[in-house]
């Protein structure tokens, strides 16, 4: 069945023509759920198993999340989980840093093995940050309702049995302001410094410049991990964020094909587009049975996904 493997004239990759489509369709789906599009699990795949490495494998995965995230997105605005000051703080913080990010893969990391270690250390820290997240949901009572958020930043996440229980799965009285922003879900206030968000947006603008998924899946983690925001209403405006800068990496990359010379810049277009047609259906679904997933699971799909590729990356470095 030789007619069912296609090579593709950018990246030079030769696969089955439904690999890519599959591939991209599972790892959606679960990752949606916490607001990452799975591109950053999408780049291992396409570095280790289709042995694509050149810098333009970056562009390819922005690529990627610019014809998968919509349905995504589309869905958690339908369900009325967006909290939009969120998401354009997310888009704002991290735009900048995605050129700066862009301008830092092709300079200083074109070496795929170095850019590995260096997304290995980055992705260890998220991990291990959410992992200590989860164990702390756990050894929660059951039967509380969580404390009250003070100050600028939550102080406690909903428990996922209440959140279930009570369906309340709509943001309200959201709040915007130039020092915070406040919205209400599952019962619960939440509220956070505007100028802390837009900080730690700015900075995983460039990590996410540099590893190809645009910033708002680094985002989504760092939101759970260390503003202590629900899962279950930061996803849509992570995903959002990641659309949007992925426009941003997407375009930037293209422009600077015309500089780099004889180095594979531009994306490899054929082959976003395929991943992406599989990563529209998995958003779509993985949106759609979120609610009825508890936020700790969630959370240990992302601390799971982002603990492995990271080890994975720095064994790489070190053998």
């Amino acid at each position: 069945m030789d007619f069912l493997y296609v090579t593709f004239a950018v990246s030079g990759v030769k696969t089955w023509v439904f690999l890519p489509p599959l591939v991209a369709f599972v790892v959606s789906f679960f990752t949606s759920m916490g607001g990452v599009s799975g591109a950053f699990m999408l780049l291992p795949f396409q570095m280790s198993v289709l042995h694509y490495t050149a810098p333009s494998v970056s562009g390819t995965n922005q690529l990627f999340n610019i014809v998968a995230i919509p349905s995504g997105v589309w869905r958690y605005i339908k369900e009325k989980r967006m909290v939009w000051p969120l998401a354009w703080t997310v888009v704002i913080g991290t735009l900048p840093g995605v050129f700066i990010g862009v301008w830092v893969r092709l300079e200083y990391l074109p070496d795929p093995r170095n850019f590995k270690f260096f997304a290995g250390l980055v992705l260890l820290y998220v991990g291990v940050r959410l992992f200590r997240d989860i164990i702390k949901t756990m050894k929660k009572p059951s039967g509380g309702n969580g404390k009250q958020t003070t100050g600028e930043t939550t102080q406690s996440v909903p428990q996922a049995t209440t959140q279930a229980a009570s369906q309340n799965f709509v943001v309200t009285d959201t709040r915007f302001s130039l020092k915070k922003i406040e919205f209400g879900f599952g019962g619960e206030h939440f509220s956070f410094s505007l100028l802390g968000v837009l900080t730690l947006c700015f900075i995983v603008g460039i990590v996410g410049g540099i590893y190809g998924i645009g910033g708002g899946a680094i985002v989504a983690p760092f939101f759970v991990a260390f503003f202590h925001l629900p899962v279950h209403a930061v996803a849509g405006a992570a995903l959002l964020g990641t659309f949007m800068t992925s426009i941003a990496g997407v375009a930037t990359y293209q422009l600077l094909s015309n500089f780099y010379v004889g180095v594979s810049v531009a994306p490899d277009w054929y082959l976003g587009i395929l991943f992406g047609i599989g990563g529209f259906c998995g958003m779509y679904l993985g949106a759609r049975c979120q609610k009825y997933v508890p936020a700790h699971k969630i959370k240990f799909i992302l601390c799971f996904c982002v603990v492995f590729i990271a080890v994975k990356y720095i064994f790489d470095f070190i053998k």
